[in-house]
């Protein structure tokens, strides 16, 4: 009896056992099955979802802390067709009204969604004044239903609004063509704005949000995008642009393009451009210019420059010993080159003149004899080390090379020696002759431009550091010139003088081809470059008149307006007068 009693019990015992062996196999197969990572991947849709964070884009300030370029807040408007309590006609009816929209077409979309559609987005980059309204009325609706015990019909229930934002300029169309723009996309065109874009916009991320607001913190911040402080004086900058546009007008000029400069380190401290837009209309672009080198011209539009390319002939000629201060010159008023008779601007002979009687009196047949003197080989060696017919470097989007025919080009004859050494037959940008004349004013190195002074990221300030262009010419070379144009100025009476200041400069008046390539007298692109105080040049200027009608010179259109502009630098740099330099300098 004991025995079968005993068999019975190891059986049960040993299923007891198998029982509770297969528990835990159990456990770990469906641990490890697909089926539980099913369940886990449709358990994980509710517990949160991947959202992308786009970075705040930086903002632009000019050298004083102006803001030039920031964000302002707007809304997606949209309604979420899954609520059932959605009042299509009043939805329609009060967006029609608020935001100038088609009641028909809006309530068609709410009545008849297209399929597997739940959220219609009705319109974007409605300003805040106007969703906070839409916002308010929503809620003042809902309130009087719910106090009234009625249904949600005659309610904006549905209505989402999501904020988000969208680039703001503050100061319209001041420094359009150096800012550039951002269109709805978000990208950046021209300008800092496009240059800078990557580091602007920042980086988007896109990661996993939980749907639990306890874990809330385990969202990772995304970085705003990096701050830039622009070497550009906002007071400075509205004024030249306020004296190019009163030069136009008085001048009769179609465009025109001014440029300030510090020679010493390449800082731009204004650039004006015409035509200018409003950067927060940047939809009316086409509207305004009729190609994409037109947004920037002292970048963008290369021109034959004429006599401003003068001073880099005399300095080349003076740097390699062809000539001196002082070496003179027969001016026939006729120069034989390569077959090709070269005159003077006036078509006169001035007789003897020494080389800065040359300068001051604009003659190129004395250029022409100069260039000639040094040789092909010489004098384009020095062009190009000037940086002639290639891009300067400068931190805005859109830049120009230009054009130098060199000995070799299939397209350069014999006489070109010539009339490049006059500007003609020579393109180049405003900013390509200045970062050459630097070189003039800041003894025999050259600078390259920019117009970025610091950038800001996690609250550290990164300022960027001047750029050494190369020295084309030597020291001693730069301030024999700079001498020169000095006297130059001051023995012509110039219209560029500014009482005070001594100021070295030089004309420009360059007949502009026609469409067969020949030069027609009474249209010119009228010019004048300059710097001060000469001995101690903090700021250099550009100043560029298109077809100026009232009078074809650059002496008498160019020349006054870069005295107005010197005036207000001095004004804006706080530079006192020579005297009251030397009397400081003294009393150190």
């Amino acid at each position: 009896m004991r025995r079968q009693y005993a068999w019975r019990s190891y059986s049960l015992a040993i299923l007891m056992a198998m029982i509770g062996l297969l528990v835990p196999v159990q456990i770990i197969r469906i641990q490890t099955s697909q089926d539980v990572d099913d369940l886990i991947a449709q358990g994980n849709r509710y517990a949160g979802y991947y959202h992308t964070y786009y970075p705040k884009r930086g903002e632009i300030y000019d050298r004083s802390g102006h803001l030039l370029a920031g964000n302002k807040t707007v809304f997606e408007i949209g309604v979420d067709l899954r609520n059932p309590y959605i009042d299509a006609h009043t939805i329609a009816l009060t967006l029609s009204v608020h935001l100038g929209l088609d009641y028909n077409g809006l309530f068609e979309n709410l009545e008849n969604p297209k399929e597997g559609e739940y959220y219609i987005v009705i319109e974007d980059f409605v300003p805040a004044t106007v969703a906070d309204e839409l916002e308010a009325l929503k809620a003042k609706l809902e309130e009087e239903a719910e106090v009234n015990n009625e249904s949600h019909l005659g309610t904006l229930t549905g209505l989402e609004f999501k904020e988000h934002l969208q680039r703001s300029y503050p100061e319209g169309s001041l420094a359009s063509n150096v800012i550039g723009f951002v269109t709805l996309e978000g990208r950046g065109y021209f300008g800092v704005e496009e240059k800078y874009n990557n580091l602007l916009s920042g980086e988007p991320k896109t990661v996993w949000v939980p749907s639990d607001p306890n874990r809330a913190l385990e969202i990772p911040n995304v970085q705003d995008g990096t701050t830039l402080i622009l070497t550009i004086d906002r007071e400075l900058q509205a004024s030249v642009e306020n004296i190019l546009d009163n030069a136009l007008y008085t001048y009769g000029a179609e465009n025109g393009s001014i440029l300030v400069m510090n020679p010493g380190n390449g800082e731009i401290l204004a650039m004006a451009s015409t035509p200018r837009m409003n950067l927060n209309e940047f939809w009316n672009y086409e509207a305004i210019y009729d190609n994409a080198s037109e947004f920037n011209r002292p970048i963008s539009m290369p021109y034959e420059p004429g006599s401003t390319l003068k001073i880099l002939t005399a300095a080349a000629a003076l740097d390699n010993g062809t000539v001196r201060p002082d070496t003179t010159f027969i001016d026939t008023g006729v120069y034989n080159a390569s077959g090709a008779t070269i005159r003077n601007w006036d078509e006169k002979a001035w007789g003897e003149q020494t080389i800065t009687g040359c300068l001051q009196h604009s003659l190129n047949v004395c250029l022409a004899w100069i260039a000639n003197e040094m040789g092909a080989s010489s004098f384009y060696d020095y062009m190009q080390v000037f940086g002639l017919g290639h891009p300067t470097g400068v931190d805005l989007a859109g830049e120009a090379a230009g054009r130098l025919k060199i000995p070799g080009d299939a397209d350069w004859y014999p006489v070109d020696l010539s009339t490049n050494a006059f500007g003609q037959g020579v393109s180049a940008t405003p900013i390509q002759i200045m970062m050459a004349a630097s070189s003039i004013a800041n003894e025999g190195k050259m600078v390259t431009p920019h117009v970025l002074q610091a950038m800001v990221q996690n609250n550290q300030q990164y300022n960027s550091s001047p750029q050494n262009a190369g020295s084309p010419i030597s020291a001693e070379t730069a301030q024999t010139l700079s001498e020169m144009l000095a006297v130059a100025l001051e023995n012509e009476s110039s219209m560029a003088l500014l009482p005070g200041y001594r100021l070295a400069g030089k004309t420009g008046t360059a007949q502009i081809p026609n469409k067969n390539g020949y030069y027609e007298y009474g249209t010119t692109n009228a010019s004048f470059i300059g710097w001060g105080p000469v001995d101690d040049p903090q700021f250099m200027v550009y100043v560029w008149l298109e077809k100026p009608s009232s009078s074809i010179w650059g002496s008498e259109t160019a020349a006054p307006v870069f005295a107005l502009v010197a005036q207000d630098t001095v004004i804006a740099l706080n530079i006192p007068p020579d005297n009251i330099r030397r009397q400081i300098s003294a009393g150190r």
